[in-house]
Formats: C-alpha cells, structure tokens, sequence
C-alpha cells in the first residue's frame, strides 16, 4: 500500500490520479488550509500534486502497518518522526523514487509521483484491517436522518459534499461546484466519515508566513459522523495506540457499517460543523 501527500487548494487542481485512491484523508495543516493524504491498495496511478509530510501522518498512517509514504519532503520534525516510524517513504527531496516534473503546472504544483514505480522498488505491506467495516447494506439507514449534502470545516477551509444518486457517491464540491480531477471524474467516494480529533499547534514546522504547523491527534476517541447513501448516523471512534485499528461505533457500540468503495475521512476540530 502507498500513502501520498496532495495538495489540496486551487493552484493544485486538477488533481493526478486520486479519483483512484481508496481512502483520502482532508487534513488540517498550517495557516487553516488543508492537504490530504490519499491511501492507494487496489490502484497504483501516477499522482500530482505531491506535496510535503507533516509529524502527525506518522501517527495516522500508523495503523495500516508498514507501507510507504511519498511526500516532496517535510519541515521541522516531519521527516525525523517519519524515520523513526515503521513506515517506509520516498521523498523528493531525497531523491526518492518515482518523482517527476509536470510540465504543465508551475512549481511547487507540477511535482507528481509513478505510484506503480515506487511500489516496485519499495517493499511494503499489503492490506490490513483498519477498521472500516464494510457491507452493501445497513438496517439502520431506514431510520437515519437524509443528508443529502455535507458541511464541515477542517481548520478555516470549508469542506463539502453532495449527495449523487445515479453515483452512489457523495462528490465534493467547492463554492457550489464539483471539484475534478485531470480525467475529468469527480472527487467522489460512498462515505463521508467526519471524524472529530484533538488538534494541536507543530511549532518545530512553521511556514514563510510565520504560521505554524497543525498537528492532528489520531490516537485517543471522539465523536464521528458517517455519511453514507444519503443519510448520516452518528457514532464514536477510539484508537489505542499507533499500531492498533480505529474502532467506529454507533450509540449503542455496534460497528459502524461502511458502504463498499471507499471512504473520504474529514479530519475536524471539536466543535466543527457536521
């Protein structure tokens, strides 16, 4: 399995190859903007825009064992907790694998990665269970609350979602608009998991701007939202340790049930809207 870091504004899109991702995490970084980390199993397409890792994706990309990360590279005390983390990378500024310039896009948004290179020449982990719990069907959506839209806020960027029938898919919008990728597809999955965490302030990694650094806790337990064939149902997660899965679960403890596809993974403060 392959982690990538993408940028996640404007300037970055439209994005390489995340359409094929499996699981996409919107994060919260430096100054309230966003990144995602895209998690890549069943597909190994080439992606743009890489941008770089922050200290706190060790701890999240924990749970799915060793795989790799590719990042441009890493700031303050990214790339020192990467290497002492069992997770495997190529880094740009490295000269890691994989790595080239798309002409078409000016810097630092051309930086793109050959996913199945890279999975050829680093060793990894394959699949394991993370905790999504996934089946076609779910006896509680009858009585869940329509929700056929999704708003929330990761750090100050608004982030959201509409509901596509004739997809099955929630597809993420932006001022009203769909957001696209180069292949002309949406940033669509089944599931939205709107996932309430502890976020704290990086100051060992602090942009030109004097901003520093956002670092979200993916160990400990929370609320969590899950969006899935148009209706939401509310839950909790709790996560023991770096290495161990994150459990999800309804109000009464029942696992929450995922619709097979892929899943998009808000990462929001206490108190964000959902």
């Amino acid at each position: 399995m392959i982690a990538v870091k993408i940028d996640d504004t404007a300037p970055g899109r439209p994005s390489l190859g995340l359409e094929k991702s499996d699981v996409i995490y919107i994060e919260e970084v430096e100054g309230g903007l966003t990144r995602m980390v895209a998690v890549f199993a069943s597909a190994k397409p080439k992606v743009r825009a890489v941008r770089s890792i922050r200290a706190s994706d060790p701890e999240l990309l924990g749970q799915y064992g060793r795989i790799i990360v590719v990042a441009s590279g890493g700031g303050g005390s990214a790339l020192p907790t990467l290497d002492r983390s069992s997770l495997r990378s190529a880094i740009n500024d490295r000269g890691g694998v994989g790595f080239y310039r798309d002409r078409s896009k000016p810097s630092p948004y051309n930086l793109a990665s050959d996913l199945a290179k890279v999975s050829k020449t680093i060793k990894a982990d394959g699949v394991r269970n993370v905790g999504f719990t996934w089946a076609v069907a779910d006896p509680r959506l009858a009585a869940a609350k329509a929700a056929p839209t999704v708003n929330t806020r990761v750090g100050s960027t608004a982030v959201s979602f509409v509901w596509d029938a004739k997809l099955t898919r929630y597809v993420r919008t932006e001022g009203g608009r769909r957001i696209l990728t180069a292949s002309g597809a949406p940033v669509a999955k089944p599931n939205v998991l709107v996932q309430f965490c502890q976020v704290n302030v990086d100051r060992s990694d602090v942009d030109v701007k004097g901003n520093p650094s956002a670092y979200t806790k993916s160990i400990g337990s929370g609320r969590v939202v899950l969006f899935r064939d148009g209706r939401r149902i509310e839950g909790t997660w709790h996560r023991a340790s770096i290495g161990a899965p994150t459990t999800f679960a309804d109000a009464s403890g029942n696992p929450l049930l995922f619709a097979p596809g892929g899943t998009i993974v808000a990462l929001v403060r206490p108190g964000a809207p959902a």
